[in-house]
């Protein structure tokens, strides 16, 4: 019988007892079908007694439950990711003292020795208000997309609103302080100002010591960072992310409505415009308040701090110098670079490039490479040495990376295998060598349309792809019977008597 037919049986015997025939206890108990000491209990009180529950004995636990008490009074003292589960402890009941009891009632009589020890008490979160442009929250996490078909990891940034709810999130392959620095100003671009306080784990980016309480020796770079955009840094303390609660909670939504299932993009840049559209669509969203994100945000906006004149200095420089294989060593990784061997360059870092200069103009620009000891090559860097030494193209590593990135196309080998056949090795290389610069300026692309429509029409000689590469790109339209779109193509038929009279030896007049 639950509490609440109790309750209306309760009610049905006092009822009987003031208002019917029947007043006797044991009439009563006859008439309801109950016991006497019940009818006692309802004319009492109008709620039920609560129910007492019997002390279970567990012979089987008892050898045991001193182990377990013991065990729980040492985990107060462990690390908390590593202190006993009801598990553990039960296969180590099982183990070590040889009692087969159930796992059932090993995790009852932990959860109970918990509750008696305080180490089950849940810790009680005092709701915050935040004024507009008050504070943010910043957090890295993991996440993956299939970047021109292979499945590649990468660290994402998320900068919450604390007032608005709106939020930004962008990728990085890695979570490099330049990259972390990068993401604030994209950030405070979205959003279209500075919030007066952030709030953050203690990331190596920006801590570099951490010191009593809530003091942090912070990095020179970050102070001079948030010195230049005037806001204020807060951190957490140590593993004590509930700090910062409302930034691993939007996380963890974001994750799950915009990378599920696993994007698939062609670059970077793709992925970063996905995230800032995933970004840009939550602000329709309701967070229990009756404006959208996005109105909050546009309330919240004229009360952030202004956004600096210009942006800080995020990118690196170095200077080096070309050595014989035509590559400049940065941050133990080798990019070529179109230049003399011995010549000097700057080379300009940030979070996903590597520029190189000379004499103050680019001169090659890389993707950035995270890894050590790798050669990151473009085989246009050497197609003047490649012209003075043809035989050094088909073992080269530059075409080699080149093929496993799809930038080489069959087409390529069988053409270039034509100009052999017909001109010889090193002039078919050659040959071939003057395409790829023609592709350089024209665009691989045409370059490969070309080569295609000549190995189609039987064609392996470069100057007949000179000159199919030198037609305008666009063509004129079909002859119909429309007279406009053949009438501009008309001319007068040649007139060939004053050519006769040429020939006649006659003065043309």
């Amino acid at each position: 019988m639950n509490r609440r037919t109790k309750v209306e049986l309760i009610e049905s015997i006092r009822r009987e007892q003031r208002f019917g025939q029947m007043r006797s206890i044991r009439g009563l108990a006859k008439q309801f079908g109950v016991h006497r000491r019940m009818v006692r209990q309802a004319l009492a009180n109008a709620l039920p007694p609560e129910r007492k529950r019997p002390q279970r004995v567990r012979p089987k636990l008892g050898p045991a439950a001193a182990f377990i008490e013991q065990t729980l009074q040492d985990d107060r003292a462990a690390p908390p990711k590593q202190r006993h589960t009801a598990h553990r402890i039960w296969v180590r009941v099982r183990q070590e003292l040889g009692c087969v009891v159930g796992e059932s009632t090993v995790r009852e009589y932990v959860r109970q020795q918990r509750r008696k020890l305080g180490m089950l008490e849940r810790e009680v979160y005092v709701p915050q208000s935040y004024a507009w442009g008050e504070e943010a929250q910043v957090d890295w996490y993991e996440g993956y997309a299939e970047i021109e078909g292979e499945r590649q990891k990468r660290q994402l940034f998320s900068l919450r609103s604390m007032a608005s709810g709106g939020a930004f999130h962008c990728a990085f392959e890695r979570a490099t302080q330049q990259a972390f620095l990068e993401a604030h100003e994209l950030a405070f671009a979205y959003f279209g100002g500075v919030f007066r306080r952030i709030r953050y784990d203690n990331l190596k980016s920006a801590v570099k010591k951490i010191l009593r309480g809530y003091d942090r020796e912070q990095t020179v770079r970050f102070i001079a960072f948030r010195s230049h955009w005037g806001f204020e840094a807060v951190f957490c303390n140590p593993a004590r992310g509930n700090e910062k609660g409302w930034i691993e909670g939007e996380v963890g939504y974001f994750r799950r409505n915009h990378l599920v299932p696993v994007p698939q993009v062609a670059s970077d840049e793709e992925l970063n415009r996905l995230l800032l559209d995933g970004s840009r669509a939550e602000q329709g969203r309701r967070t229990g308040r009756t404006i959208s994100v996005g109105e909050a945000m546009a309330q919240e906006r004229p009360h952030l701090l202004p956004l600096a004149a210009e942006g800080f200095p995020l990118a690196e420089t170095s200077f080096v110098r070309v050595n014989g294989q035509g590559c400049v060593k940065v941050r133990g990784n080798w990019y070529s670079a179109p230049l003399p061997a011995g010549s000097e360059a700057r080379v300009v870092i940030t979070a996903a490039t590597m520029t190189i200069f000379a004499e103050g103009h680019p001169v090659a620009r890389h993707r950035r490479c995270y890894e050590q000891g790798r050669q990151v090559l473009n085989l246009e860097h050497y197609l003047d040495v490649l012209w003075r030494k043809p035989g050094a193209l088909a073992g080269s590593t530059a075409l080699a990376q080149w093929r496993t990135q799809g930038r080489w196309p069959a087409s390529y080998d069988r053409i270039w295998r034509e100009f052999e056949r017909r001109q010889g090795k090193s002039a078919g290389t050659r040959a071939m060598v003057e395409l790829l610069e023609l592709g350089r300026q024209l665009g691989y692309e045409r370059l490969a349309r070309t080569i295609d429509q000549a190995l189609e029409l039987g064609l392996s000689d470069p100057a007949a792809i000179r000159h199919l590469l030198g037609r305008p790109a666009t063509v004129p339209p079909a002859l119909s019977d429309e007279p406009a779109k053949w009438s501009q193509y008309r001319r007068p038929l040649p007139l060939l008597n004053r050519y006769d009279e040429l020939l006649a030896g006659r003065r043309l007049q």
